[in-house]
């Protein structure tokens, strides 16, 4: 039955979640899959835009077997619940063979291959990895000439495991050649992955595990305090309850799917959207080239691709919606695409309604973090979608908006449409981070149950709807990039002439945010922005972390109790944009305010005299409300006067 609204979530609900039989493990929920539909396809791959006609294909048979090959070797190689498996990879069908057999094995741990070496050598000391899965070193590819300086020493690494690119590519495999990276002179073994899996069993573990819901099944990284990302662990039954409830808003369908992956498998969504949640209903799933969405042509070819492959549904950030807008469909067949998942960060209302209106294709907006396993909240395809909007809740998960004390402690629960913290509650919800620390303030005690607090806020409307309100935690999302602030913040406050430091996002049409850090400087110090962000950029690990811009000001605005009061930075840099695209656009700016609307959401409202409708169309680019009115202020006595 299509869920419609709020009655239909809460009638689902009737039946208990334990008599629904939801596997216990993600490898049973692969196991029962592949049983029931073992030559159905279930993984295809291209390497490149340009020869996604040579497809590498798995059936729901094969794609077990690799899965449980990859389990048995790291079985052999040490992976347990206390010795992890790591991957540093991007897209590719051994990124999945890891993910999952890791979890039969032990623990997945997803680490993004773009951080810096520095910093993936510290995660993994961090989570006592023993396994260290990544990319085989071959010309142009210098992953691993990166990393082997910092992993060599790790005391719980035992074994790197290399994945070697050429046989997607044609190219007969071989040892390095000369000139080519070798291995390190260390305690560490090198296999090859592959060699690795033809000589482990595929019809059976060799050691299966007593595994149960609460299982710790993966680690992910998460925006963090300090510089180094807080860990999270989720258990088997948050990823496959998560993934099951997701499926049951998207609804069923009388034949299979196919979903493409465009994000990178270290990020929750594309791994639960794009790989737990079809396989557990028998669909297929298209992964996109190594870099994904990221693909040099990729997104230039996206709608032949989507012809090709017959693609029912894809899952993307806002970035990629506003050049797909751009890109003409011409005589493609689209028709297969019944609806595109959006989230990670705030989507502009217009970029929605322009994308549906161009393409006829359903935009789903969610909402979701990595504590919360993936989805929390979504648009119901079938039920009335309101652009802005994160959606309803899941099935069986919790979700309100609560009013909290100046301690965080629960005070009560929202009224409709009262702005307060989202809180959620339900077997989707990790288990903690692996470093008790981080544990702080992460539950609210809500008659005497844990809820997690999200540190989002936002609203519930008399619909059952949510709305976000505010950034959760402060943290700035760059094409859904999580930044830490501090991490910025930590770099520049090094500088002997910075006396404080603040990081905050930059509303940006392309990429939703990017960081900008302003500055306070020591008394007496004479110093320019250029050289701040010189000096920063040298030792912030994250290249998307690394700050647009650096401004220096006399004095940074401060709370009556001390602290940098960061919206009102963040009011400054919402009227950089504003100013700047009026002077794109050729409008002339009478005044720049920023108010509350009926709902209390922030608006900026922009009065010109000249270019309003240009300047409309500029703003609604962008994440934030905004609204241009014509008309001037009058100089003598401040009302408007309408031109």
């Amino acid at each position: 039955m299509p869920i419609r609204n709020l009655a239909d979530i809460e009638a689902i609900e009737t039946q208990p979640l334990a008599d629904r039989g939801l596997p216990q493990t993600t490898y049973e929920a692969l196991a029962a899959a592949a049983k029931r539909t073992p030559d159905a396809r279930a993984l295809s791959f291209f390497l490149t835009p340009d020869s996604f006609e040579r497809v590498f294909t798995w059936t729901y048979a094969e794609l077990l077997a690799d899965v449980t090959r990859v389990a048995n070797a790291f079985h052999a190689f040490g992976v347990s619940a206390d010795h992890p498996v790591a991957f540093v990879l991007p897209n590719l069908p051994e990124t999945h063979f890891t993910i999952w057999g890791g979890e039969a094995a032990g623990v997945a741990f997803a680490i993004n291959h773009l951080l810096e070496p520095s910093l993936i050598a510290e995660l993994l000391r961090a989570a006592r990895v023993r396994v260290l899965v990544t990319l085989a070193p071959a010309p142009g590819l210098d992953l691993w000439t990166k990393l082997a300086p910092h992993v060599q020493t790790l005391p719980d690494l035992r074994v790197v495991a290399w994945v070697d690119l050429s046989p997607y590519a044609g190219d007969a495999a071989g040892p390095p050649r000369d000139g080519e990276p070798r291995p390190p002179a260390s305690g560490l073994e090198i296999v090859d992955f592959r060699r690795a899996l033809q000589e482990q069993p595929s019809d059976r573990l060799v050691a299966p595990r007593g595994i149960s819901q609460a299982s710790s099944s993966s680690y992910v990284c998460t925006g963090g305090t300090t510089g180094l990302p807080k860990i999270a662990a989720r258990t088997h039954g948050n990823e496959v309850f998560d993934a099951w409830a997701l499926a049951q808003i998207l609804g069923p369908s009388a034949t299979q799917r196919t979903f493409f992956c465009g994000l990178p498998l270290f990020h929750v969504n594309a791994q639960i959207v794009t790989g737990l949640l079809p396989w557990m209903q028998g669909d297929h799933v298209v992964l996109g080239t190594p870099e994904g969405y990221r693909g040099k042509g990729l997104i230039t070819r996206f709608w032949e691709i989507v012809s090709r492959f017959r693609v029912s549904m894809f899952s993307g950030v806002p970035t990629i919606y506003a050049p797909l807008l751009d890109l003409p469909i011409g005589d493609n067949d689209v028709s297969s695409l019944e609806f595109a998942l959006c989230g990670a960060a705030p989507m502009p209302a217009k970029l929605i309604e322009s994308f549906e209106a161009k393409t006829g294709i359903k935009i789903l907006e969610g909402y979701g973090l990595t504590e919360g396993t993936c989805a929390s909240s979504v648009n119901l395809p079938e039920g009335e979608r309101r652009a802005g909007s994160i959606g309803m809740r899941i099935p069986y998960q919790q979700m309100r908006a609560v009013i909290l004390d100046d301690d965080g402690r629960f005070l009560r629960m929202a009224e409709i449409h009262e702005t307060g913290t989202l809180a959620i509650k339900g077997p989707n919800v990790f288990s903690g981070y692996l470093d008790a620390e981080h544990n702080k303030d992460v539950w609210i005690d809500i008659e005497g149950e844990p809820w997690l607090n999200t540190g989002d806020l936002g609203r519930q409307d008399e619909d059952g709807r949510f709305w976000l309100s505010g950034r959760r935690k402060e943290l700035i999302v760059r094409s859904g990039h999580n930044i830490d602030p501090k991490l910025i913040e930590d770099a520049l406050l090094r500088h002997p002439a910075v006396a404080l430091a603040a990081a905050i996002a930059r509303p940006d049409a392309y990429a939703g945010e990017i960081p900008v850090a302003y500055v306070q400087t020591q008394p007496g110090t004479m110093v320019t922005g250029q050289e701040l962000l010189d000096f920063a950029t040298a030792s912030i690990p994250e290249r998307a972390a690394v700050p647009k811009q650096v401004k220096v000001v006399p004095a940074l605005p401060m709370t009556g109790v001390g602290k940098i009061f960061k919206p009102a930075l963040q009011q400054l840099e919402i009227e950089t944009v504003v100013r700047a695209e009026a002077l794109n656009t050729g409008a002339t700016i009478a005044e720049v305010e920023h108010v509350r609307d009926a709902r209390g959401a922030h608006v900026i409202r922009v009065r010109t005299d000249a270019g309003v409708t240009a300047l409309r169309s500029a703003l609604d680019r962008y994440a934030f409300k905004s609204e241009v009115l014509e008309g001037t202020i009058s100089p003598s006595t401040g009302e408007e006067a309408k031109s």
